[in-house]
């Protein structure tokens, strides 16, 4: 996890990969939820931002340009909420890094199933940020004071997948996680059930905390499967199992309620141990609900990364417990765009946000719109 930077690096981009790397690392007991920063965050978060759009500005012409278009410029932003935010949907349109894409250590794609295909593009010139970023928060978030758990992992291994966030993310689980009995039970030939069932028997008769982690739709197809024969399992108290990424139309889809009802029946995992993360290939950080077992669940990440909800015609914040479209700003995106506007509705609450779905209707129209200004400023 302390591997050098690449020698590729200029000055600069070491210094607040440093600084980020820093900031990821400080002591965030008291601070996890947007309710919960305190003044000190706050103020350090708004710094390390104002200095990362300074250096995204100078970097990285797309974005340099979009901002000029909308007549901000880093001398014009006093805070986090006034970094112009860059429309998801942009990464699949134009190259947004601050170093040279060709000297990037990895690139993460999106799984290109909204937009016949087309696939996003992040660049990370280090993994060493987002690596940090992801078992930092994961291990506060979801081992829950555990140092490593067996793990069943129900998606392909990284190897057969290199330029996905969500493998990179389930491969630093299981090896920094992880114990020697941890397992991948997804592959290019499909779900190993049989294979997948024999480690659920190991793990109930070691009787022990296991973890299951996968992709939402992988966990119904399990489910499934072992509904045919009426199968459940009773996993050791203290298991535990995440969830993430939807159903992408992999899988017939179940509402919240069905479907964690149907994990906690299956593997005899207590609700609020059924854990949903919320992460996207354009960010370097991960959400995770608070293991309360109410849905819609709360969701919130750690000091590093913000959240604020818009009118996506207007840009305005929506007022407190209104929806609007989620914008999300990541220190840990050193290199592309901290500020990212999704395409995800939202309702921000004590502590978090509640994420509501995708954008339909005139919150839709606003996200196209803000997608057409980004692509006719950089075009200039």
């Amino acid at each position: 996890m302390n591997a050098p930077l690449p020698s590729s690096l200029s000055i600069e981009t070491r210094a607040l990969v440093d600084a980020v790397l820093a900031f990821i690392s400080r002591d965030d007991r008291n601070n996890i939820g947007s309710s919960s920063h305190d003044e000190c965050i706050t103020a350090d978060f708004d710094a390390l931002a104002l200095r990362l759009f300074a250096h995204q500005y100078a970097n990285n012409a797309p974005y340099r340009r979009f901002c000029q278009g909308r007549g901000v410029t880093p001398r014009k932003v006093s805070g986090w909420r006034a970094i112009p935010p860059v429309p998801i949907s942009a990464f699949k349109e134009v190259t947004l890094s601050s170093e040279p894409a060709g000297q990037c250590e990895h690139v993460f794609m999106t799984s290109g199933t909204t937009r016949a295909g087309i696939k996003g593009r992040h660049h990370h010139p280090t993994l060493a940020v987002y690596d940090r970023s992801m078992t930092r928060n994961f291990a506060r978030r979801f081992m829950s004071g555990h140092e490593r758990l067996p793990m069943a992992i129900l998606f392909p291994p990284e190897f057969e997948l290199r330029n996905s966030s969500l493998a990179h993310y389930l491969s630093l689980a299981s090896t920094e996680f992880g114990t020697d009995g941890s397992r991948y039970f997804v592959g290019h030939a499909g779900i190993d059930v049989d294979g997948f069932r024999r480690w659920l028997d190991c793990a109930r008769r070691a009787d022990k905390p296991s973890a299951i982690l996968g992709a939402s739709y992988s966990f119904v197809h399990v489910l499934d499967a072992f509904a045919v024969e009426g199968e459940t399992f009773a996993l050791p108290q203290g298991s535990r199992i995440l969830d993430t990424g939807g159903y992408k139309r992999e899988s017939r889809e179940l509402t919240p309620e069905n479907f964690y009802d149907a994990l906690s029946l299956t593997f005899g995992v207590p609700r609020e141990h059924c854990i949903n993360m919320y992460g996207m290939t354009e960010l370097s950080t991960q959400f995770y609900d608070d293991g309360n077992a109410v849905l819609p669940s709360v969701k919130s990440g750690p000091h590093w990364i913000r959240s604020r909800t818009i009118d996506p015609l207007t840009g305005d914040d929506v007022q407190k417990g209104e929806r609007g479209v989620l914008v999300h700003c990541d220190l840990a995106n050193f290199n592309s765009t901290t500020s990212i506007l999704t395409e995800d509705v939202g309702i921000e609450v004590g502590g978090g946000f509640l994420l509501l779905g995708r954008a339909e209707g005139a919150e839709a129209t606003g996200c196209s719109l803000a997608v057409r200004e980004f692509l006719k400023a950089v075009a200039q």
